[in-house]
């Protein structure tokens, strides 16, 4: 009996598993399958899961996807998990935008008046003139209307078709219409002089006056042609077409990307809204999702085809990526006006104020207008872009707020030597210069190692300091302000900071300080600004471009050079610089302040402007008491840190038996020598500072102390003497 059942299965099995084969064979899914037994599932025999009968049929479908399963999240995680938009909009918080919009309100009328005040006699002197005609077209028009003028037309239609009852109709209708008219033109006719002439015998003569000017001004108005109004508009108002779906959808297929067009093609958008096209500042703002596959920067990198499919101009257009989405997540703000021509709102700083480097303040606008502020304390910034594009005007309006806050320590070198620095210089910096000669670069090494200095007795000071008045062990503003401490920010800038780093004798020392500033200064109250028109490793040296907590890349030509302002990976992320146009001077993509990059414009402060500023800060801080050194014509001593050769002292330290030599050991040697130069430096310090003669550290076999052999970072004995018979130019140095 049972084996007539197990029989029985068997057939069922063969059965069904035939009509799943030729079931499978039919489906779409399996004609395109291929070969080797996977199925529409992209499964195979060889993949099934544990516990399947090997035996089974391996053309058999595998349903992947349980059915009655979940389909998403719960209820609770969407709520949770969900994006919530403010109740009241951002630009509605802002006091700062109210002013804003509340004095272009106030200009715009008062511009308005003024203009029509200005005209008005000849306004007045037009329309009397004109009113003579005015009083011909009245007369005209009020025969036309006494005698239903406008019903001729229907009464001759009527007549032409000879369709007696609706003429008749028509007929009768004028009758009483001219009938009721006439009488209400004789009584006006009867009254109007009446009244008239009761107003020029009873009224007092600025009555009469205002009455007869009414008048004629109310008749001349009548009589002037449509061609030639006497009074014209104040104010050309820019007609920016309103964004709409069909514009955008439009726009995203003229770009050529192939994704979006087959979704177009096959009847869909090619781009799902999320959210409503949206009135946001002077412009609109659309959100949404783009085809699977496409990403922000397939459409950023095609900004100009964009523009022209949306028929705008290019400084009207900024596509960004959503932070917070992914990469497919497009915002695409279109702008009223270019945000190159756009009138930019006065820097708050130009006028009056004081400052507070603690503080974040505003340097600059995005594209909606909306200030962006910066803390300058605890940063060390680098600034890139190619000549010509407001860089060194950027540099000069960060120095402009550090020399506002009368605590802060200016020190400003202009390595270009246009004097392009010298408004802030020469009247509140500390230390200044411009130019690249050899006493500039000396003066500058000088004031650097001081400065190096400087920060390691800082450091010791807030080491010393009790908890609960330097909790986080770095630098506040109250610390700041205490004179005796002497824990005052100290700014450094730097415009063509290159001409250091490629220094034939100095480079390696500004390098070596300066990459020492970056990493410890800001805790200490020291920050530095870098600024250069050719953003390279040669220019900014990568362990400064690594650490730089703030980043302002104007426009640059390429990927290198953005990557090495804005961080490795900025273009592929879609921060791109290179999409800037040529007019689109002071634009810049801005890192810092914990947010991700955004499009900022500096605040436009020219050489005029800069040195009312400037002497503005000077009062304060001779009031204060803070002038000193370069603006209050102190200059450094001649001598303020030992110079050294580190090439010779290298080969003075490590003795002449010894071919190779670790860099830890050749550092301790080289302290041992100099301990006032070289007590602080590391191994990596050494790599660094050997860079620029062409000595390169690499694997060394040596003896450690414990008399086993190992392979360490080192240098050679060989490539010392090389490097000195070459930067000396002959044998007799080698």
């Amino acid at each position: 009996m049972s084996v007539k059942h197990e029989s029985g299965d068997a057939h069922e099995r063969e059965l069904f598993a035939r009509l799943e084969k030729e079931i499978a064979a039919d489906s779409p899914e399996s004609a395109s399958a291929p070969e080797g037994g996977e199925s529409g599932t992209g499964r195979s025999a060889e993949s099934a899961p544990a516990g399947q009968d090997e035996s089974a049929d391996p053309t058999a479908v595998i349903m992947v996807d349980r059915p009655g399963g979940p389909s998403g999240p719960g209820l609770m995680d969407r709520v949770l998990g969900s994006k919530r938009r403010p109740v009241i909009p951002a630009w509605a918080r802002s006091w700062n935008e109210f002013k804003t919009a509340g004095k272009g309100v106030a200009a715009y009328a008062w511009h308005v008046a003024a203009y029509h005040a200005v005209r008005t006699p000849w306004y007045a002197l037009r329309l009397t003139v004109q009113a003579p005609v005015g009083a011909a077209r009245f007369l005209g028009n009020s025969m036309r209307w006494v005698s239903d003028a406008e019903g001729d037309p229907l009464r001759l239609d009527a007549a032409r078709r000879e369709d007696v009852g609706d003429y008749l109709k028509l007929s009768r209708q004028r009758d009483r219409r001219v009938r009721w008219r006439t009488l209400v033109s004789i009584v006006g006719a009867v009254v109007g002089p009446t009244v008239a002439l009761a107003l020029y015998v009873l009224a007092p003569t600025w009555l009469t006056v205002l009455a007869t000017t009414i008048g004629v001004m109310m008749l001349g108005r009548l009589g002037q042609s449509a061609d030639a109004p006497v009074i014209n508009r104040a104010v050309e108002i820019p007609k920016a077409t309103k964004l709409t779906s069909d514009i955008v959808l439009r726009a995203l297929g003229s770009l050529g990307i192939p994704a979006i067009n087959q979704d177009q093609a096959k009847g869909g958008p090619g781009f799902t809204f999320t959210a409503p096209i949206t009135r946001d500042g002077p412009g609109w703002l659309a959100e949404g999702d783009l085809p699977y596959g496409v990403t922000v920067t397939d459409v950023a990198d095609r900004r100009e085809r964009l523009a022209s499919g949306l028929r705008r101009p290019l400084g009207c257009v900024w596509p960004e990526a959503t932070a917070d989405e992914h990469t497919g997540r497009l915002r695409l703000w279109v702008g009223d006006q270019d945000l190159s021509k756009t009138r930019q709102a006065p820097w708050p700083l130009a006028k009056s104020g004081t400052v507070d480097l603690f503080r974040p303040i505003d340097w600059g606008t995005d594209q909606r207008g909306r200030w962006v502020g910066i803390t300058l304390m605890f940063i060390a910034g680098v600034i890139g872009a190619i000549p010509r594009m407001g860089k060194t005007f950027l540099l000069r309006l960060l120095l402009l707020i550090a020399a506002l806050d009368v605590r802060a320590e200016i020190h400003t070198y202009d390595l270009k030597g246009t004097g392009d620095l010298d408004a802030v210089g020469d009247r509140v910096g500390y230390r200044h210069r411009a130019g690249e000669e050899d006493a500039d670069i000396e003066y500058a090494i000088a004031d650097l190692r001081a400065v190096r200095e400087e920060m390691r007795r800082r450091a010791k000071v807030i080491r010393s300091l009790p908890k609960d008045i330097c909790p986080e062990s770095k630098v506040t503003t109250e610390l700041a302000s205490k004179r005796s401490l002497g824990l005052h920010p100290i700014v450094i800038g730097v415009d063509e900071c290159q001409v250091w780093f490629e220094h034939d004798k100095h480079g390696a020392e500004f390098e070596e300080i300066c990459v020492d500033l970056v990493k410890r200064g800001p805790a200490t109250g020291i920050v530095l600004l870098l600024a250069t028109q050719r953003p390279d490793k040669d220019s900014i040296p990568k362990a400064i471009s690594a650490n730089a907590s703030a980043r302002w890349c104007l426009k640059v030509m390429g990927q290198v050079e953005n990557d090495m302002v804005l961080g490795t990976g900025a273009y592929k992320r879609g921060v791109r610089a290179t999409l800037f146009a040529w007019s689109e001077k002071g634009v810049s993509y801005f890192l810092g302040e914990g947010a991700d990059a955004r499009i900022v414009r500096s605040a436009f402060i020219d050489a005029v402007e800069a040195d009312r500023i400037a002497l503005r800060a000077r009062a304060l801080r001779e009031r204060a008491g803070t002038l000193a050194g370069h603006a209050a014509g102190d200059q450094p001593e001649a001598e303020e840190a030992p110079t050294y050769d580190l090439l010779a002292d290298l080969l003075a330290a490590i003795p002449e038996g010894s071919q190779k030599v670790w860099n830890e050991v050749a550092v301790a040697a080289l302290a041992e020598l100099r301990p006032g130069v070289y007590g602080e430096w590391t191994g990596e310090q050494l790599t660094l500072a050997l860079k620029p003669y062409g000595v390169r550290a690499g694997q060394v076999w040596g003896t450690a102390e414990d008399g086993k052999g190992a392979n360490r970072r080192g240098i050679k004995r060989a490539d010392l003497l090389k490097a000195v018979a070459e930067r000396d130019g002959g044998a007799a140095a080698a």
